[in-house]
C-alpha cells in the first residue's frame, strides 16, 4: 500500500488553512500543521508543529523533523488596515514577515525535501491588485505572485508547480478582526462571501493529479468582487 502523501500547511489551525488541511485530510493525505494554536483534527494524520510565523528566524528548526513532502501550502495571513497618513510600520512589518517572509523561509528550507512532481501553493488575495486603505497588506500579498513565478521557473525542471490562489472578501474569522476594522468587507457582486471551503476545492485541484501543469499563476476567485 502507497504511503499518503504529506503537505505541509500553515495557518491550519482556523479559516482557509483549516479548510485545506481539512480537505486533503479527506482526500487522505497527512498533514502537518505550522500554526500557533491547536488545529481542528490533530492526530495521527494530522501533526502539529506550535509554530508562530512572524518568527521567521525560527522557522528552518521547527522543519527540521518535517521529513519528505509532497506539497506545501501556505495560508498564513491576517490584515491590519490603514489609509496614507496613518500607515504603521510594525504592522507592515508583521504582514510582511507572515505572508512573505515566511513563505520564502518555508520553501527554502524544504526545496530540497519536495519530492519531484510536487506542488507549492501559496494563500493571496484578490486584493493584491490595490485597495484603498489596504495598500501595506496588498503589498504583501501581491508579493507572492512574483515569488510563485520565480519559483516556478526555477522548480519546472523537477516538476514542481507552484501556484497563488487569490479569494476576495472569504467568510473567516479575519473579517472580523479590529486591526482590519476600517476596512469592512463589501459583499461581492454574486452576493455571497468566499467560503474556506471553496478555497480549499481549487487548492487541492492545483494539489491533485489534474493541477500539474497549471504552474506560475494567480488564480483568483472573488464572487465577482474584481470585475
Amino acid at each position: 500500500m502507497a504511503e499518503p502523501r504529506h503537505a505541509v500547511v500553515t495557518g491550519a489551525s482556523s479559516g482557509i488553512g483549516a479548510a485545506i488541511a481539512g480537505r486533503l485530510l479527506d482526500e487522505g493525505w497527512r498533514v502537518t500543521a505550522l500554526c500557533r494554536t491547536r488545529p481542528p483534527a490533530a492526530g495521527a494524520a494530522q501533526r502539529w508543529i506550535s509554530a508562530d510565523l512572524s518568527d521567521t528566524a525560527g522557522l528552518p528548526a521547527l522543519l527540521a523533523e518535517a521529513g519528505p513532502v509532497d506539497a506545501i501550502v501556505h495560508a498564513a495571513g491576517l490584515q491590519r488596515s490603514a489609509r496614507l497618513g496613518a500607515l504603521s510600520a510594525d504592522d507592515g512589518a508583521l504582514m510582511w514577515n507572515v505572508h512573505v517572509q515566511a513563505a520564502a523561509v518555508l520553501v527554502d528550507t524544504l526545496v530540497g525535501r519536495i519530492a519531484d512532481g510536487g506542488r507549492v501553493v501559496l494563500i493571496g488575495s484578490r486584493t493584491m491588485s490595490g485597495v484603498a486603505g489596504k495598500s501595506q497588506y496588498a503589498a504583501t500579498k501581491a508579493a507572492l505572485a512574483a515569488l510563485a513565478r520565480s519559483w516556478a521557473a526555477e522548480l519546472a525542471p523537477r516538476r514542481i508547480t507552484v501556484n497563488v490562489v487569490a479569494p476576495g472578501p472569504t467568510d473567516t474569522p479575519m473579517l472580523s478582526d479590529p486591526g482590519r476594522a476600517a476596512t469592512p468587507p463589501v459583499l461581492p457582486p454574486l452576493g455571497a462571501l468566499v467560503t474556506p471551503s471553496e478555497v480549499a476545492g481549487l487548492t487541492a485541484f492545483l494539489l491533485g493529479a489534474e493541477g500539474g501543469s497549471v504552474t506560475g499563476q494567480t488564480l483568483v476567485m472573488c464572487g465577482g468582487a474584481s470585475l
